[in-house]
């Protein structure tokens, strides 16, 4: 009668408890904003009120043109774009953080404001205000210069930016996302990469050189030759106003129609074996830094060189095109002699063109030469059509200097800047681990596991939780599974190197030990329940008994939650960003409780149900020990130690499990294993483990049966 009594106790408070955190955490639901639409030219207007015009979107690159008065003229100032249309770098929920900027035509941001957003640390966390007022600090600062993020406000001023504490890595994501954005618009817009700004060009290595000839050359690329036929010309313009209006291209279709060669001079394997070792300095001589000289060739009826064409002036039928974007060339007007080619007379055509620095052009990247090739038909108005013809062009990444990518650089800075942490954190982790493989010297001391293990916790909950922020969430698990489910990349994991961390030494640990290493040692917010129960047990709160039927009945909702967020991450981010707040991590660890409303209260909450059921939270609702659990059913060692007797009849170990986790037959259920070590204490203390002591009693094993021993045994153990 007394255990039923219990139930119904449990089952009354229990329902209550639940039902107070779950209508608080339906309430934080309905609290969270909706994502934000795509803009329209007429919010453009509402934003931009002091423009004359918004005008249209363009059609190739996705910016809105501002349009102010300039004098008695109109002119375009400025141009306003969404960050997530040029660069949707996911954050930590799997999707991107959108932007609206506004750049003017000298590479300055004159605005830029956040139009939606969906990191964990701003949806209702410490709000989204921190973020509004951190682009507040772009407005005024120049493209062209480095911009970087200090870590927690350290180092801010300068070329950094002041960063937010408790976000430094959504933030760096931000920064990011926005200076690759802008750097796309200024490129295509502007005419100009900025020196310094996210994306850096490969340099020429001086120093690499092999001498080879002509056909040496050719063969390996490093002058790229091109040559079309007529045929291939005539197709091109089939079924336009241009098919057929070339006599010489019908009557003479297997003809060279165009030949071009193409080589980087700057390169000195290419332009010193070309040019010879002095005319090669000279022509270098006259480049700025950063400018490249290409050199281009032709034979055929097809050159490059139209009647209108000036010396020193932009070809009209040539163009340099790197990343679907194109690059002007413009003649050098130099005379030049090649000191290598077989038969100089068959060149038709050959010059030198300079490519500028402010165009971002990378020699290191894959580059093509574009020849225009133009047909008109009729004679008053005629009809103009024009065709390109392609030579594909990349030297050996050998001849360059090939700097680090800019999102490399930040998430190696990200990194670097915690370095500390990461130190201590492998400490931490090499300790855990090897107090795991000798566990049974651990144990043999009850005080030492009782003293080693608070030790571990107290430092998961201040260092690794509050101080290091690496308290692991479904969110690490949801947010890539979004990002891959939308097509992008996973590189924003790598600007959190703490979290990153301790997720590889889970993953690593869970074929070993199961889910119990983070679960029962690592868990920030775990350790904070297990304090909260303990301070419960001291001030002698009941501790309520759960029946095993309704324990593991109530330890399946956890599943049912992880299930609905990663189902949701896939097919509807904005559904996983509300449901992902059945986790209390972020209000109790990642911002201390400095969170007000159904969030805070939810924690509390599941901080109350601790204190009557152990880890009652970890047990029935954590979405990631769930994914844990499921993901550790890949481990083959059981690796805590069992005995015969266990469960057949001894139930020692099985009743002193806090966590439920022990079957009656004495099976250990992984999955619900916490690796507390309790049991392993247990099995090998002569004064606990009914085997041991019975054994030490009679001075020799005896077996436990759950049966009556024969007669004959019973008479040999009473002797």
């Amino acid at each position: 009668m007394r255990d039923h009594s219990i139930a119904r106790t449990f089952i009354r408070r229990g329902a209550t408890n639940l039902l107070h955190g779950l209508a608080a955490f339906a309430a934080l639901l309905l609290a969270l904003p909706a994502a934000a639409g795509v803009l329209t030219q007429a919010d453009l207007q509402r934003f931009f009120p002091d423009a004359i015009r918004i005008e249209a979107k363009d059609e190739k690159l996705p910016v809105w043109p501002i349009v102010k008065l300039d004098g008695p003229t109109e002119k375009v100032v400025a141009y306003a774009f969404e960050s997530v249309d040029l660069a949707p770098i996911p954050g930590f929920a799997g999707s991107p953080i959108n932007l609206l900027v506004a750049l003017d035509r000298d590479g300055l941001f004159l605005d830029v404001r956040v139009l939606s957003q969906h990191e964990p640390v701003f949806v209702d966390g410490l709000g989204p205000e921190p973020l509004h007022r951190f682009v507040e600090q772009y407005r005024g600062r120049d493209l062209r210069q480095p911009i970087r993020i200090a870590h927690g406000a350290r180092r801010a001023g300068g070329e950094e930016l002041d960063g937010i504490t408790k976000a430094t890595a959504s933030v760096r994501i931000l920064n990011e996302s926005l200076l690759s954005a802008a750097l796309q618009v200024a490129r295509e817009k502007l005419g100009f990469a900025p020196g310094g700004a996210l994306r850096e060009v490969a340099t020429v290595r001086a120093e690499v050189f092999e001498a080879l000839d002509w056909k040496a050359l050719v063969e390996r690329g490093h002058v790229a030759h091109f040559r079309t036929a007529n045929a291939e010309v005539e197709r091109l313009f089939a079924g336009t106003a241009g098919e057929g209006v070339d006599a010489t291209a019908r009557e003479q279709p297997e003809a060279t129609a165009s030949e071009l060669w193409v080589a980087h001079l700057n390169v000195p394997t290419v332009g010193r074996n070309l040019l010879g070792e002095e005319a090669w300095r000279r022509l270098m001589a006259r480049l700025e830094p950063g400018q490249q000289a290409i050199l281009v060739a032709s034979s055929g009826r097809l050159g490059f060189v139209d009647a209108d064409f000036v010396r020193g002036g932009v070809p009209a039928r040539l163009a340099i095109r790197q990343n679907e974007l194109p690059v002007e060339l413009r003649d050098m007007d130099v005379d030049l002699r090649l000191a290598g080619a077989p038969d100089f007379a068959e060149f038709s055509e050959l010059a030198v063109f300079r490519v500028t620095a402010q165009s971002g052009f990378d020699p290191a990247q894959p580059w093509q030469l574009v020849q225009k090739i133009e047909r008109e038909k009729g004679i008053v108005f005629p009809e103009r059509v024009s065709r390109e013809l392609l030579v594909d062009y990349r030297l050996p990444e050998r001849f360059f200097a090939i700097p680090e990518s800019a999102e490399t650089r930040a998430w190696k800075a990200a990194w670097q800047s915690r370095t500390a942490d990461l130190a201590a954190l492998a400490a931490l982790f090499a300790v855990l681990a090897a107090a795991l493989v000798a566990q049974r010297r651990l144990v043999a001391r009850p005080a030492r596991l009782a003293a080693f293990r608070w030790a571990v916790l107290a430092i998961t909950l201040v260092f690794v939780g509050w101080h290091a922020q690496g308290q692991l969430s479904i969110v690490n698990l949801s947010g890539p599974l979004a990002a891959l489910a939308q097509g992008r990349d996973l590189g924003f994991v790598l600007y959190d190197p703490v979290t990153l961390a301790v997720a590889g030494f889970t993953v690593l640990t869970l074929a070993v030990w199961g889910r119990g290493v983070f679960c029962g040692w690592l868990c920030p917010f775990g350790a904070l329940q297990e304090f909260v129960g303990k301070a419960a047990q001291a001030l002698r709160v009941p501790q309520w008994q759960v029946p095993e039927r309704i324990d593991h009945a109530l330890g399946r909702i956890k599943y049912a939650l992880a299930a609905a967020i990663l189902a949701a991450a896939a097919f509807a981010p904005a559904l996983a960003n509300r449901l992902v707040e059945a986790e209390p991590f972020k209000t109790a660890i990642t911002l201390g409780f400095e969170r007000s409303g159904p969030a805070f209260w939810y924690a509390l909450a599941t901080l109350a149900l601790g204190a009557f059921v152990y880890k009652g939270y970890c047990r029935w609702l954590c979405p990631l020990g769930a994914a844990l659990a499921t993901l550790a059913r890949t481990r083959r060692w059981d690796w805590l130690p069992r005995r015969a007797e266990c469960g057949q009849p001894c139930q020692r170990c099985r009743h002193a499990c806090a966590y439920n986790a022990i079957e009656a037959s004495g099976e250990i259920r992984y999955h619900d294993c916490f690796q507390c070590l309790d049991c392993v204490a247990i099995h090998d203390d002569r004064k606990r483990c009914v085997p041991l002591i019975l054994t030490d009693r009679h001075g020799r094993p005896v077996p436990l049966h759950g049966r009556r021993a024969p007669a004959a045994e019973r008479r040999q153990d009473a002797a």
